[in-house]
């Protein structure tokens, strides 16, 4: 379980492929504190330590999770937003977050205005259901309030320390983006569906 508040943005290493998998080495400033078998959301996706040193760790990724993400995507020298696991007693800032990608967006516009910036995300139009105003949505690991929603997209707004402190600033129109909706919303709508 994660907050989707960002702790750093790492940089992938290495990738390689591994019998149908891919193992990423990502540089982290808290890569030492790591042990294995923890987990760590990298940009938005729930995966497990496998190796560690002072300057980086490992984690692989079977083939579900690089077609249900972006991650079959990520090269070396890309920069990703990372969180490590959320521990009882911990202050819960942003929302619950589990780290299961529910979607792969894609950026449709990214607005600057004075004091915040506003991304507009376009969504399979049968998730709309799972996005509520003023509720919480993961992007890339990034636990945002929704400002707005339209029939296949949705859009929230960044404050400056959220732009400058994770990888959303480069990101670019048309890209891909990594998708959770927030866990209450779904288990209602699971509730709703379930009672029809």
């Amino acid at each position: 379980m994660f907050t989707g508040l960002i702790e750093t943005v790492g940089r992938i290493e290495r990738a390689i492929g591994r019998q149908g998998n891919r193992v990423f080495t990502i540089q982290a400033g808290f890569a030492a504190e790591l042990k294995l078998g923890e987990s760590v959301a990298v940009n938005g996706c729930c995966l497990t330590v496998t190796k560690t040193d002072k300057q980086s760790f490992e984690v692989e990724a079977v083939a579900a999770t690089l077609e249900a993400t972006t991650l079959g995507r990520f090269k070396t020298g890309d920069a990703v937003n990372l969180e490590r696991a959320l521990r009882a007693g911990d202050r819960m800032g942003g929302h619950f977050v589990q780290g299961h990608v529910d979607e792969v967006g894609k950026v449709r516009r990214i607005e600057q205005h004075s004091g915040h910036w506003t991304l507009a995300v376009e969504t399979d139009r049968r998730n709309a259901h799972l996005l509520v105003e003023k509720g919480s949505v993961c992007v890339d690991g990034i636990s945002l309030t929704v400002a707005s929603v339209r029939p296949g997209e949705f859009a929230v707004n960044i404050i400056p320390h959220t732009w400058e402190n994770t990888n959303l600033k480069q990101r670019r129109t048309g890209e891909p983006v990594n998708i959770e909706y927030d866990l209450v919303v779904k288990a209602v709508q699971q509730g709703l569906e379930s009672r029809r």
